[in-house]
């Protein structure tokens, strides 16, 4: 039975609009607050540096080490096959087919700019992230968070920064990582299908086909998606109040933004780089 004071068309709109309305409302409101969370850690880590280095100093390296450390076995298959699979092969067929002088060009741009980068910032939310958000939705459902703040621990400077520069260095080091594994094993797979080119060379045609700002654009980028990741991961777990029973769902909609949120970073940056 409908309530008087509710009908289906105020429900769901003539043709879904309001719903959409509200829809796109609440996804405002959802990105201004963690907007909003991003600038309170900001102006917490400038306030707070140097604070407690004795007791931070140890989260930090911890969430390096947990992110970053662990991973390493993993990113190292991972990028021995992404090396037999993409960078091999593809330079085996830019050689059959006459495009040898252009192979630079398209690692840079696929692999080095694009790939490498998104297949960390992935593998660090996968692996770490969708666990710091269950970590950290469970203390906040049970009141840890709250006995920090009557401990006068401030729940930003002691969860949040920690994840976030940890975060942060992880998809930095493994994409580098990333990125010298596939090429490395790329180059072996496509010299025992019958390269010629001596690995200097193979390196020069990529060396060549980078510009000066590669190297900081593509620091930047990766710190962005660890960033990034690292201020969803603690914004879904600890910005508002949940029972154990929303540990789930929030964890769903970490992965979601997360995902969303870097392939629209990538996307500023592929814009940047066509300005270059």
């Amino acid at each position: 039975m409908i309530s008087p004071s509710r009908t289906p068309g105020a429900a769901t709109g003539s043709g879904g609009g309001p719903g959409w309305g509200h829809g796109l409302l609440e996804e405002w409101r959802s990105l201004t607050r963690l907007g909003a969370f991003i600038l309170i850690t900001l102006a917490t880590a400038a306030r707070r540096y140097g604070d407690s280095s004795q007791v931070m100093r140890p989260q930090v390296l911890g969430e390096i080490h947990r992110s970053g450390v662990r991973l390493l076995p993993i990113v190292g298959f991972l990028g021995v096959v992404l090396g037999m699979v993409f960078v091999g092969q593809t330079v085996v067929l830019m050689e059959q087919f006459g495009g040898g002088p252009f192979t630079g060009t398209l690692m840079v741009t696929v692999f080095l700019r694009e790939m490498a980068p998104m297949i960390a910032g992935l593998l660090v939310l996968a692996r770490v992230g969708t666990a710091a958000v269950v970590e950290l939705g469970t203390a906040r459902a049970l009141g840890e968070v709250e006995a920090l703040e009557v401990l006068g621990i401030d729940p930003i400077h002691y969860l949040v920064v920690p994840r976030v520069v940890g975060f942060s260095a992880a998809v930095v080091s493994l994409t580098a990582y990333l990125i010298l594994i596939s090429l490395g094993s790329g180059y072996a797979f496509a010299y025992a299908r019958g390269l010629k080119a001596p690995p200097l060379e193979f390196l020069g045609q990529i060396a060549g086909a980078m510009s000066a700002l590669d190297f900081p654009l593509l620091i930047l980028k990766t710190l962005l998606f660890g960033a990034f990741t690292g201020w969803v991961i603690c914004y879904q777990g600890l910005a508002r109040p949940m029972t154990l029973g929303e540990v789930g769902p929030a964890t769903t909609r970490t992965v979601a933004v997360c995902v969303v949120g870097c392939l629209m970073l990538d996307a500023l940056f592929i814009g940047v780089y066509l300005l270059l």
